[in-house]
């Protein structure tokens, strides 16, 4: 499952893509809310789009995976599956990347295969986001799917990747969500493997 990605999406890029299909953004934001890295990994803390209270979509630092259910010996859930539950009532996310990463192999280093979305700047990750318990901060999830076929011949299941008229849409939940909830048609995501596995 997808446990890395990319941001290297620069804010001018963000605020036009935000600008084209009608979400504001606060006043006060910079670029400083959206800091690059060609790694964001599973414990890392990435920005992350969520509606603030006056409606505009700010960009906030979040942790990368939920915290393991109380009282179980297991990681953090940097993966969700979305078939089959309502997201109605929870808080809703979208991760701006520009990139995502898959692994092949079983031997350390496993290949690794770099997705990006064509005819776009960046891609958003559908996710969801909670508050941090004490002085934790708040973490997010990445919704995933079943493989589309850019995806499938690489792994079983893939994120669940929107494209910008549909960020909207997921955040305010004005779709229904098996309409924005699954795998992008043939041809929507291309693929490069930037690394090579181990023999």
């Amino acid at each position: 499952m997808c446990n890395d990605y990319e941001q290297r999406v620069t804010y001018a890029e963000y605020r036009k893509a935000l600008e084209a299909i009608d979400l504001p953004v606060p006043p006060h934001e910079t670029e400083l809310a959206l800091p690059q890295a060609d790694d964001i990994r599973i414990g890392d803390t990435g920005p992350v789009m969520r509606v603030a209270e006056d409606e505009a979509v700010e960009l906030f630092p979040m942790t990368f995976g939920f915290p393991p259910p109380a009282g179980k010996k297991a990681g953090p859930v940097f993966n969700f599956r979305s078939e089959g539950r309502s997201f109605a009532a929870s808080r809703r996310c979208l991760i701006p990347a520009s990139a995502f990463f898959e692994f092949t192999g079983t031997k350390y280093p496993k290949a690794k295969h770099r997705f990006t979305l064509n005819d776009a700047p960046f891609l958003c990750i559908a996710g969801l986001w909670r508050e941090g318990q004490g002085n934790q901060p708040p973490a997010f999830t990445m919704l995933t799917t079943a493989p589309g076929p850019d995806v499938a011949p690489i792994h079983n299941r893939q994120v669940v990747v929107l494209r910008p008229e549909d960020w909207p849409h997921w955040l305010h939940l004005t779709k229904p969500e098996n309409e924005l909830l699954r795998p992008l048609p043939e041809g929507s995501l291309a693929v490069e493997e930037v690394r090579s596995g181990s023999d």
